[in-house]
């Protein structure tokens, strides 16, 4: 059904209207897009019918969806979707906003459970391709190394500590909903060193200075690709186990990628290589 259908009458009956700032779904809605966390109970803020259909057709469980006054016609859309048990909120147009992150919102937004994942959950194919996210700071950057990960079919990311949230919502918008589905861990760097060893990963950072050529630099077998903060770099901790480090060739005009440009280019490397293309 399109947004501007009319609705049956049943599904105005699960819209349930409430105009207080403080009812607690709304301060949880509120709360977790503010903060770029989890609720209490573990579900996350995400926003736009693009991104709650990616939620949908990844199969997440729903607490609660929302919608603005101004957004109502997308409801006749989306509550087909929705399984009877999820909350169904219409609110007022100043609420909506007050509770949610963009500024021009399109009126829905809801509250899921993300899949969880522990460190093993990324090591079970026979020679993983994983990446290894540390002190990325742009939540946008974030996202982007997420969607290309899975597009390229790494086995999952990694992310340390000094690494922003992935919930965030703009990390989430970013990734377009991969993050709905590429196997996530976070991690601290000395924890995650030895589980590296032990699976025989090797690692492999990137740099905008010295170091092989990515068109040289052998990709394949089980591998970790290393990204770090947009300005210092990896971490000493991780560098130092780095058996190797990747040029990505560009204009001596650019001084250097950002993050998520970066490791795009060096995931897809990596995929054509494991492929024999």
């Amino acid at each position: 059904m399109m947004a501007g259908s009319a609705m049956p009458e049943n599904t105005h009956n699960r819209l349930r209207a409430v105009s207080s700032p403080q009812n607690q779904q709304v301060k949880d809605l509120r709360r977790a897009f503010s903060k770029g966390e989890l609720t209490d109970d573990g579900y996350a803020a995400i926003e736009s019918v693009r991104i709650l259909e990616e939620a949908i057709r990844s199969g997440l469980k729903f607490r609660t969806v929302f919608f603005s006054e101004s957004g109502k016609a997308r409801v006749g859309r989306l509550l087909p979707q929705l399984g009877s048990h999820v909350e169904i909120l219409l609110l007022p147009d100043e609420v909506f906003a007050s509770a949610v992150d963009t500024e021009t919102p399109q009126g829905v937004a809801a509250l899921v459970k993300l899949t969880t994942h522990q460190l093993e959950d990324l090591f079970r194919a026979p020679e993983p391709l994983v990446v290894v996210v540390s002190g990325v700071q742009d939540p946008g950057n974030l996202g982007t190394i997420i969607r290309s990960a899975e597009a390229f079919e790494a086995a999952g990311a990694i992310l340390t500590e000094g690494t922003v949230s992935p919930f965030n919502s703009k990390s989430i918008r970013a990734s377009a909903g991969s993050i709905f589905r590429l196997p996530l861990a976070q991690a601290k760097i000395q924890e995650i060193l030895p589980v590296l060893a032990t699976k025989g990963l090797r690692l492999l950072g990137t740099s905008s200075h010295k170091g092989t050529a990515l068109p040289e630099a052998d990709c394949k077998g089980a591998v970790a690709i290393c990204i770090g903060n947009e300005g210092a770099g990896l971490p000493k901790e991780l560098l130092a186990k780095v058996t190797a480090n990747l040029v990505i060739p560009h204009s001596a005009k650019v001084e250097s990628l950002n993050a998520g440009v970066a490791a795009s280019i060096v995931l897809y490397e990596a995929r054509r290589q494991r492929s024999g293309r």
